[in-house]
Parts: structure tokens; C-alpha cells; sequence
């Protein structure tokens, strides 16, 4: 059961907390007066969030936050605080690698947004550890749900990219590998907001900034989960251009590593050969023609000449896909 804790010395405060969650029959929560209470919860429950007060007697939310690592290092740790100081959010990250900083008083959609993405985080970091196949793929279907224009995304992203890892002579490890970190390459996107993922226009700047970070969000969750360096690889890089002018790091050519950039062709063609929900998908000819553009630009020119063969392949085969801006896929 999706479970969390909340830790604050203040009845009223856990009071108004419970009240927020009465309604919340997916979320079961737990209330704690003191930092060591909520450690002694913590050794016989599984919790999946904590949420602490930053200031409290006995034992400051530092501290208690800094010890639920050690107690139960997967729970996601969440620092409330009614003093909206740089150098109280600064320690919080550094002392007990908080995962969010809220303060009082709160915003009740917003504690609750908070709260869901972590109990999602948690919930991804899980099931990324399962090193079980079908566990990827449900997951990456999961992903989907948030934004129903990618149904089907990354079953194909997997089929051309593994396709192109063949072409490439790729071993047998790697390949399998590139397999899951297609299924997985926008696991990120768990912390984006939905109403961004579903916008059908043109994101703004701020929203587009937003979405620019789900690579190192999906990358931090792969790499807690102790995935191979290869799916993480996929997770973080699959947006960076051969260019430079890609991101979240801007590298370029060989920096990329291969299988980045192989995810990455097989991510902006499936996104122009397939239908959006204000555009058809490209013709055919129009779709490898921008390929082809982009060759040398976003794309390793090597790579797409092996690429080539496995797009006629996929020629009578269009459908529906994820949103993009411009040529970029979100």
C-alpha cells in the first residue's frame, strides 16, 4: 500500500494534514509527534514517502531525516518547514538528501502534487530494481497513461532502435540493454505535470524548461535502481544532438554514447512517422527526407545510413505517436 508519514510535533498541524487525505482511499498515512517515533514507525512499516517539520524539540527534522536513510534508505525524504530559508533548504539537501523542500503554510494541491510524485518515484525505483522484463515494459505503458499521445511510443522506439543496434553490430548484452532503455527512455516523465504532457500546441518557455528535465529525472531513478550504465545512458542522453545543441549537457558526436544516439534516431522518427492529435504523421518520403536533413546536425550520419533500411521497413506500418516541438520529440 502506497504509505506515508507524516512528522510534526503540532496536533494541529497533523490534524489539517489528515483531514487533507480523508478523501484518499490510494494513499494511507501515517502520523508521528517526534522524530523518534517516526523511526521506531519506520522499522516495522514499509513507508514509501516521509514528510518531516523541519523544526521540532528533541530531534530537528535534519537530524530525523539524515537517520530515515539510514533506517530505510529507499523512502523518499520530504522537508516541510515554516521558515522559507536558503540555508535551511540547502542543509536539508545535503545533510539528508531531501527530495523536496515545502514550506508552511502549504498549498494543498501542490503538497498533494508533491506527495504523488514521490509515491510514483518510490514506486519507479522499485520496479526498476526488479530486473524483470515485463516489469519495463508495464512500466513504460504506465508512462503512457500520463500522456495518452505516446500510446505505443516505445514498443516501437525498442523495435527500430534494437533494429539499428543490429545494423550497428552491437553485441547481444548491449542490445538487450538498448531494448530496455527504449522502453524506458521517458520514464522521466513521471515528474512532469500532465497538463503539460497533454498541451496539443506549443509548450511556452517555462513549460518547455520543465519538460527538459525528465532525462536527468528518469536518470537519477535508473541509476538508484542500479540499472546498467547503458540504460541510464539511453534514460539521460536520448535528447542530446550530434551537434552540441542537444540537452541536458550538450554534448556532442562520439561524447553521445552509441546507444543514446541510436535511441535517439528511432525516437524523432517514430514521433514524424506517427500521428498526432493535430497533425497526420509525415508521408513516408517527407518523414526520411527530414531524417536525412537532420543527419550530421542531430543525428550520427554513420547511423542513419544503417537506419535507412529498417524506415523502408516500417513503411506501410504508420501509427499513432508521441507529441514533438519542432523536429525535437518532447
Amino acid at each position: 500500500m502506497r504509505t506515508v508519514l507524516f512528522v510534526d510535533d503540532e496536533r494541529s498541524i497533523r490534524n489539517a494534514i489528515e483531514r487533507l487525505y480523508l478523501e484518499r482511499d490510494d494513499v494511507r498515512c501515517l502520523f508521528a509527534a517526534s522524530g523518534q517515533e517516526g523511526l521506531d514507525i519506520l522499522r516495522r512499516e514499509e513507508v514509501w514517502v516521509v514528510v518531516s517539520d523541519y523544526m521540532m524539540p528533541g530531534m530537528r527534522g535534519v537530524e530525523f531525516l539524515s537517520r530515515v536513510k539510514g533506517v530505510s534508505p529507499d523512502t523518499l525524504r520530504i522537508m516541510m518547514t515554516a521558515f522559507a530559508d536558503l540555508s535551511i533548504a540547502v542543509d536539508a539537501i545535503n545533510k539528508s538528501e531531501a527530495y523536496r523542500f515545502v514550506t508552511k503554510p502549504w498549498n494543498n494541491q501542490e503538497l498533494m502534487a508533491i506527495v504523488d510524485e514521490a509515491l510514483m518515484r518510490y514506486q519507479l525505483i522499485q520496479s526498476l530494481g526488479s530486473e524483470n522484463e515485463a516489469v519495463y515494459r508495464s512500466l513504460a505503458q504506465t508512462v503512457e497513461l500520463k500522456d495518452p499521445y505516446t500510446k505505443g511510443h516505445c514498443d516501437r522506439v525498442a523495435g527500430y532502435a534494437v533494429s539499428l543496434a543490429h545494423a550497428a553490430g552491437l553485441d547481444a548484452g548491449t542490445i538487450k540493454d538498448i531494448k530496455y532503455g527504449s522502453w524506458l527512455h521517458d520514464c522521466g516523465k513521471i515528474g512532469v505535470p500532465e497538463s503539460i504532457l497533454n498541451n496539443p500546441g506549443r509548450l511556452s518557455d517555462d513549460d518547455f524548461e520543465t519538460v527538459m528535465q525528465h532525462p536527468r529525472w528518469g536518470s537519477e531513478v535508473a541509476r538508484q535502481a542500479h540499472m546498467p550504465e547503458t540504460v541510464i545512458n539511453i534514460i539521460l542522453y536520448h535528447h542530446e544532438r550530434y551537434d552540441g545543441k542537444g540537452y541536458p549537457s550538450g554534448l556532442h558526436g562520439e561524447q553521445i554514447p552509441v546507444e543514446a544516439r541510436i535511441v535517439a534516431i528511432a525516437d524523432v522518427f517514430d514521433a514524424i512517422y506517427s500521428d498526432r492529435p493535430y497533425r497526420k504523421a509525415y508521408e513516408y518520403d517527407r518523414a526520411v527526407a527530414v531524417m536525412r536533413e537532420l543527419a550530421g546536425s542531430h543525428f550520427d550520419p554513420r547511423l542513419i545510413e544503417f537506419f535507412m533500411p529498417i524506415a523502408e521497413a516500417a513503411r506501410n506500418n504508420p501509427a499513432p505517436g508521441m507529441m514533438v516541438q519542432g523536429t525535437e520529440a518532447r
